[in-house]
């Protein structure tokens, strides 16, 4: 993939440096919602590579809002850094593959008059165990 159409910032720095494109755009109504989601969106990995480093996503996705193209926060390291000098980097493929799908589905889900899914059941606790000798042959 990397090598059909280069490589771009890795954890997730190339999809935050999109959101100020998104927020100059000038828009109403249901348009301005949608862009709202998709920012949410475009935040969400990167949130989620520094939550499971140990910090908190939602200060360094604020953070990092600031900072110039390419700059993203290396887990490892515990710092600001460019992503591509560090070598942390993503295929652009795989990064634009993944944006597009999830706007389809997204697309899908909109025109979709009845969805179906599980509802998670709630875990009982287990009871007691009766009471008297365990079955034969245990012992």
């Amino acid at each position: 993939a990397a090598v059909e159409e280069g490589i771009v910032a890795g954890g997730g720095a190339v999809l935050l440096n999109v959101i100020p494109v998104l927020q100059s755009l000038k828009l109403e109504g249901d348009q301005q919602i949608g862009v709202k989601i998709i920012i949410k969106a475009l935040e969400a990995p990167t949130k989620q590579i520094v939550a499971n480093g140990g910090y908190e996503g939602s200060v360094i996705v604020e953070k990092l809002k600031g900072k110039e193209n390419g700059i993203g926060f290396d887990v490892t390291a515990g710092e600001f850094t460019d992503m591509i000098k560090r070598g942390i980097v993503d295929p652009a493929k795989v990064t634009r593959s993944a944006l597009q799908n999830a706007a389809s589905i997204g697309g899908m889900i909109l025109t979709t008059e009845c969805l179906i899914t599980d509802i998670p059941e709630e875990k009982k606790e287990m009871g007691m165990p009766p009471g008297g000798m365990p079955p034969g042959g245990m012992y």
